[in-house]
């Protein structure tokens, strides 16, 4: 298998983007995940699992966390946190039907093929099964919008292109690094419908203008395959 992007940032990533932040959680990403997800039991499956930093909220929730990651420089720092698998996330290595939970949490930019993603993650799901994504905002985070100043980002041209892009209003993040993909909103919600999720629950986090986006969707029990 191919280097990963990540990998050339992965020290970086454990080490420097991820220890130099504060455990107040600011735009809200472990509360929407916390709402979103619940308390539960079983396999949780995290699609981009990264360095693993979210396992320890999945099992708070009683719910067991496994990950895959395409990155074998972040699965490196995840192994101590969760039991992990290098694969694409658009080929799970995963039974069909075999799971009652399954989470993307702020890596669906990292993945230009995330409507494939989607249906990898109905695909896996049992009937019934809950599908959590939690990722940066569609309408105000990406190569078009500048968050230097928190209290008025300023939107730009560019909200409507489905594009890759490195374009940041900060070098101390990862877009300028490794790139991003950006999904419009409408783009990103029918999405989950053309996978064969049915959406059921969304949360918005950070102030004053939110930074993230969380859905909750669930596989219909009508749907055995």
């Amino acid at each position: 298998m191919a280097p990963a992007a990540y990998d050339a940032i992965a020290d970086w990533y454990e080490q420097e983007f991820l220890g130099g932040r504060d455990d107040s959680d600011p735009i809200g990403i472990d509360r929407a995940l916390r709402d979103l997800l619940g308390p539960g039991s079983g396999t949780c499956l995290e699609i981009g699992c990264g360095t693993g930093v979210h396992a320890a909220t999945v099992r708070s929730l009683g719910r067991t966390p496994v990950g895959v990651d395409l990155s074998a420089g972040m699965l490196r720092h995840a192994r101590g946190r969760l039991p992990v698998a290098r694969g694409d996330a658009e080929r799970l290595p995963v039974r069909s039907g075999s799971l009652g939970s399954v989470i993307a949490v702020m890596v669906h930019t990292d993945m230009p093929g995330y409507p494939a993603v989607l249906r990898e993650a109905a695909r896996v799901l049992r009937p019934g099964g809950v599908f959590v994504h939690v990722g940066v905002h569609p309408c105000f985070c990406g190569g078009f919008a500048d968050r230097a100043d928190p209290g008025a980002v300023v939107i730009r041209r560019g909200y409507a292109d489905g594009h890759w892009t490195k374009a940041s209003w900060t070098d101390q993040g990862v877009r300028d690094k490794v790139g991003a993909s950006h999904w419009p909103l409408p783009a990103l919600l029918n999405a989950f419908l053309d996978a064969g999720l049915a959406l059921e629950r969304f949360t918005e986090g950070g102030e004053p203008t939110p930074a993230v986006l969380a859905v909750r969707a669930r596989k219909p029990r009508e749907c055995a395959g």
